[in-house]
């Protein structure tokens, strides 16, 4: 295929992205493409299986010079894309079967409001605070990025800031608003987190947002960071407030596990953990679990209980925490999902049955 060809394929798979309001698109040498709806894969059975001639050029169409060079030389690479003034992607490129694909999660130009997503008013108290370290867990692919980028933009357009963004790679591009905004990516900007993270103490940042918490050392200097007076703001693969706890902990040798129980129970701010679920109307709604650091809550990280942290969360909702199976039972009550879908989401399907 000439090189024409190549990017009328991408632009046009660009325009399905838009108008199917897709997430993802896959790209893969010996298939056809494919999009995901809603959380449903779906093939474009209009395009031909792509060869590996076509995905060869796709990438050199996608990638810049450098994350080409490093893609065929390790066989993966992290990347952002942006095509031409229509769209944004966060994308990863690897090889399966020595064959060339690619995965791109569609971004947002626009970051949405809390209320768009569909979160919790109280979730825009977090941005007032002056420091403090808060996260947003949950599985891949269940909007913590767009969830993040949303707190971020609060502070954005109500305080007069310093934003320090540390992405790999960045996703959502903010407009100084109010606050000064500086975004830096890992491999362009700065060569890994840890020493992007060293360099916030020299740079007067006042908020500062991990795109994720990778490894003993970033997880160290975003504590300390939030320890230090810094509003932070960061990312985990986990599924839910005693797990984010556990896993931060477990991260470091049992002879600084104390230590960093200790920093974690002073610092800590919150624990976000939401759920995409699919949504009767079409779409995605989120589910979510909200913990806020209290007394008792930091008392049961500092003593080892954090197996008690579920039961503080469900009964506290009179200081604003929100509990998974109640935000799922309120979903089923309002008809904006199925009772299967519920339980298929819920941490105790027995206690969803009280919300329902």
């Amino acid at each position: 295929m000439a090189t024409e060809n190549n990017e009328a394929i991408l632009e046009k798979l660009v325009d399905v992205v838009l108008k199917e309001g897709a997430s993802d698109l896959h790209l893969a040498e010996g298939r056809q493409p494919m999009i995901r709806v809603s959380g449903f894969l779906v093939p474009l059975l209009k395009y031909p299986v792509f060869s590996h001639g076509t995905m060869e050029a796709l990438v050199k169409l996608i990638l810049t010079k450098e994350q080409s060079e490093e893609f065929f030389n390790t066989y993966e690479v992290d990347f952002s894309y942006g095509y031409k003034d229509l769209a944004r992607f966060r994308g990863n490129g690897y090889f399966q079967q020595g064959k060339i694909s690619i995965a791109l999660r569609f971004i947002s130009p626009e970051i949405r409001t809390i209320e768009e997503l569909n979160l919790p008013e109280i979730l825009a108290n977090i941005t007032t605070k002056q420091q403090g370290f808060f996260l947003v867990v949950g599985p891949v692919g269940h909007g913590k990025s767009t969830t993040l980028a949303s707190l971020i933009q609060v502070v954005n357009m109500t305080r007069a800031e310093h934003i320090m963004t540390i992405e790999d790679p960045i996703e959502y591009i903010f407009t100084p608003e109010r606050s000064l905004i500086d975004q830096r990516e890992v491999k362009i900007d700065t060569t890994d987190f840890d020493t992007a993270l060293l360099s916030v103490f020299r740079q007067d940042a006042d908020v500062l947002m991990i795109g994720e918490m990778r490894g003993q050392s970033t997880i160290a200097a975003a504590v300390t960071a939030a320890e230090t007076g810094h509003l932070v703001f960061s990312t985990l693969h986990t599924n839910d407030a005693a797990q984010t706890i556990d896993r931060i902990i477990d991260t470091f040798p049992a002879g600084q596990q104390q230590q960093i129980r200790v920093q974690l129970a002073d610092s800590l701010t919150g624990i976000f953990s939401q759920r995409l679920v699919p949504r009767i109307s079409g779409g995605v709604i989120p589910a979510y679990e909200l913990l806020l650091n209290t007394s008792a809550v930091s008392n049961l990280i500092r003593e080892r209980r954090t197996h008690e942290l579920s039961t503080v969360i469900e009964t506290g909702t009179d200081v604003g925490m929100i509990d998974m199976n109640r935000s799922l039972g309120e979903l089923v009550r309002r008809g904006e999902i199925t009772i299967d879908h519920a339980r298929a989401y819920a941490p105790h399907p027995d206690i969803l049955e009280r919300y329902v």
